[in-house]
């Protein structure tokens, strides 16, 4: 605990390896080399000091679960965020009342490339702003996972969509020449390859391309208690009644 001491500068602290809490707020602290060594924080108390860049300086902490950086001299939203996107464990951030969160979708950009966040600002992070985060700063993944519609139906039209294209057909693998003599029949070889294409690249092309060619679904029901059981088919003499069978298929 070294909160409100007038310190400007620290000495290092490597020599406590094991150091998991920390509190040097409302000091005049500008430089934070004196963390190097402390891979172990989860929580980390630097609000009220005169920092004005962090890159280089925390992105080792990926335990950290509490970071408090409010009422500091952060200017550059963009270098902030990256050095704070290593940190998957972290859970409380406070950023305000620094000049980089006067940036007009500041909220936005910190709840999309800082996930893990669930209370920023002392303000709780919603689904809304996630979605909203999402629309805003990945608008293609946004519209594949609306043309999906996992879960529930969603009424985006493919055809309205601009800027999208299909991708293109992955490369043929080469057919091994032994493979090739067996066989010994074009068709045979052409299905062979059409068999042995790489896999796309990128996932998100994968998952572009089967949004786009929508496949056929086909959900079928059947009233179970009126089909004769097989003690039942033995008994009775007389035809037995069709089995009757409700099919609905859909895009």
């Amino acid at each position: 605990f070294l909160s409100t001491r007038g310190l400007r500068s620290i000495p290092s602290l490597s020599q406590f390896r094991r150091l998991r809490y920390l509190w040097v707020n409302d000091n005049k602290i500008q430089d934070l080399t004196f963390l190097i060594k402390n891979y172990s924080l989860t929580e980390l108390y630097l609000n009220n000091n005169e920092l004005t860049d962090i890159s280089g300086a925390l992105k080792h902490l990926c335990s950290l679960q509490i970071l408090f950086l409010h009422n500091n001299e952060l200017k550059k939203l963009g270098k902030t965020v990256k050095e704070l996107k290593g940190m998957i464990s972290l859970k409380i951030l406070n950023l305000f009342q620094n000049p980089l969160a006067y940036d007009p979708d500041y909220r936005l950009y910190v709840i999309y490339f800082l996930p893990s966040v669930q209370l920023l600002d002392r303000k709780l992070v919603t689904p809304r702003e996630r979605e909203s985060a999402l629309h805003l700063y990945n608008p293609k993944k946004t519209w594949v996972m609306q043309s999906i519609a996992f879960g529930k139906r969603r009424d985006t039209s493919l055809g309205t969509m601009v800027g999208f294209s299909r991708c293109t057909q992955p490369a043929r693998r080469p057919i091994m020449p032994s493979v090739l003599k067996w066989f010994g029949n074009v068709q045979v070889m052409d299905l062979l390859c059409s068999f042995c294409r790489v896999p796309f690249e990128d996932p998100e092309e994968a998952v572009l391309v089967r949004a786009m060619t929508r496949s056929l679904m086909e959900f079928s029901s059947v009233d179970w208690n009126k089909v004769a059981t097989c003690q039942e088919r033995r008994l009775k003499d007389k035809a037995e009644v069709p089995l009757e069978k409700l099919t609905v298929q859909f895009r």
